[in-house]
Order: structure tokens, then C-alpha cells, then sequence
């Protein structure tokens, strides 16, 4: 899976795309260690921080989540990214599962 529940919270493992036409799942990607990622793409460039800032709204509204629960702890300056979400609800556990069956 593209997330580790954890003390702290989930632990969402993204590989974006940025300078997308349109803010989407694409999938998964798995790499050569075995770990997967929920492929992500986004509209804004990657500058000065605006696909990340575009990836945490897009997260905060897909989750129905506050956007300060969501912190990147890795890869702010990488397409590899993970997010520290500050919750543990298996409701959103259960709405990421449901993100890939939708796309």
C-alpha cells in the first residue's frame, strides 16, 4: 500500500507530477526497493512551492481535512514525496483505498 498508519498519524507515500493538465490520481507506482506511491498529478509548476501547496489542498479537500493536519516530512524539493497525516480515522484510511478504485 501507498500508506503506513503509524503513532503519529499516516504516513501517505505521493509521487507527483506537476505542470499537469488537471489535478488527478493516476495510479500507483512502485519502485525498484517495492515501495509504492499514489501517483499524483498536479496543474501548478513546481516553483516556490506551488505544487506542493496544490497537493496539500487537493489532499485537505479529498479528506475532508484540516490542511494543518498534513505536513511533508519528505521529498519538499522531490517528485517522492511523504506526507505526515495527523490522524489515525479509519475513515481515512478507508477514503484513500477508495481514491484508487475510482480512478
Amino acid at each position: 500500500m501507498f500508506f503506513d498508519k503509524t503513532e503519529k498519524g499516516i504516513i501517505l507515500r505521493v509521487r507527483l507530477s506537476p505542470n499537469s493538465s488537471s489535478c488527478k490520481i493516476l495510479g500507483t507506482f512502485t519502485t525498484p526497493d517495492n515501495s509504492e506511491f499514489l501517483k499524483l498529478s498536479v496543474i501548478s509548476v513546481p516553483e516556490k512551492g506551488k505544487a506542493n501547496k496544490e497537493l496539500i489542498n487537493w489532499l485537505s479537500k479529498t479528506l475532508n481535512l484540516p490542511k494543518s493536519d498534513f505536513t511533508i516530512i519528505n521529498g519538499e524539493l522531490d517528485k517522492y514525496k511523504k506526507i505526515l497525516i495527523n490522524t489515525n480515522h479509519d475513515s481515512v484510511i478507508k477514503t484513500l483505498k477508495q481514491l484508487l478504485q475510482k480512478e
